[in-house]
């Protein structure tokens, strides 16, 4: 299931007949949009995630100094029985920044470090609007620095490091990449950006469009950056490349990408923009827009949901330099 966390409670139902997927508009028509009005509230919903299946891999939590004095960063460690490769994934949780957790993505880590066979850390980043920008990025950057400072102990070539995330988590890891790069940090091998939040400034068409779509919309993604930038800053000069990637000038020397965007998804047309803009930068890309989807509508059941979740498994092994599956 892709890995974005639950996005809060429902704020109104869906009323636009969008052009769904088949299997999935009866479903979208029953969703509404997050209420980030109350974020705590938000943040218990919808209760516990389901049970994990951990078969042939070993979990543990552990933690690593934060940035410049700032409190240690949880991580938790996903290692396959069975290793394919001295490669790693470094994955970040969606959830807008506000919301999610090493729990809700629990699934998609324990699945990508078995089936890829590689070792696999979740950082569990702090939360806006407690800690604004730039607290999340600080602790995914400190997350990179102790992979690759630990990769004999951890058993991985630094260089073979790979980032993932969704949503908020893929734009955490798209200013991950800008911050590594520019600071000479470690190196990243690939960036797995899937649904990605990268422009504050909210004036796309489909930022403006869709303003009901369900799990994710235009009010939400306001409340979202108002959370993570602080009150009257989003959409102002103000605003770090590394908070909001869209506005960096200067995309050279980043690693190879993926982009996967929804359909109807109010993320769509900047997910697209920083995949072109990367592109032009010089950097491979490879981008994927799913028809008729929706923001977090992976979760769901559906062929298009089962594409999109086999492909990012094929993508990272393809990023990674991992032999395919010996049963092909």
């Amino acid at each position: 299931m892709q890995d974005v966390a639950p996005l809060g409670l429902p704020r109104h139902s869906v009323l636009v007949p969008y052009a769904y997927d088949p299997e999935l508009a009866p479903v979208a028509l029953q969703l509404g949009s997050p209420d980030l009005s109350d974020i705590p509230a938000a943040r218990r919903y919808p209760g516990p995630p389901p049970a994990v299946d951990l078969t042939g891999v070993t979990v543990d939590d552990v933690h690593v100094p934060g940035a410049d004095g700032a409190p240690d960063v949880r991580l938790r460690v996903y290692r396959p029985d069975t290793r394919s490769a001295p490669a790693a994934i470094l994955t970040v949780h969606g959830g807008g920044f506000v919301m999610g957790s090493l729990d809700g993505s629990d699934a998609r880590s324990a699945a990508f470090a078995r089936d890829l066979g590689v070792l696999v850390v979740s950082v569990d980043y702090r939360l806006a609007p407690e800690d604004p920008y730039p607290a999340a990025l600080d602790d995914c950057y400190a997350a990179l620095t102790w992979m690759a400072a630990h990769a004999d102990a951890l058993g991985l070539d630094p260089a073979r490091i790979a980032i993932h995330g969704a949503s908020a988590g893929a734009g955490l890891c798209a200013g991950l990449a800008l911050l590594a790069r520019d600071r000479g940090g470690p190196a990243i091998a690939f960036q797995y950006l899937g649904i990605p939040v990268t422009d504050d400034r909210m004036t796309t068409p489909s930022m403006t469009a869709y303003t009901d779509t369900p799990n994710w919309d235009r009010p939400s993604a306001a409340i979202s950056w108002d959370a993570y930038l602080g009150a009257g800053v989003r959409g102002t000069a103000d605003v770090p490349v590394y908070a909001a990637p869209a506005r960096a000038t200067d995309l050279t020397g980043l690693p190879p990408a993926y982009v996967s965007v929804m359909h109807f998804d109010p993320l769509r047309d900047e997910g697209i923009a920083y995949a072109l803009a990367l592109l032009a930068a010089g950097v491979p890309v490879e981008l994927h827009l799913f028809p008729g989807t929706f923001h977090g509508s992976t979760r769901i059941p559906a062929a298009v949901s089962r594409r999109e979740t086999d492909e990012a498994t094929e993508v990272l092994r393809a990023g990674l330099g991992l032999n395919p599956p010996a049963s092909r």
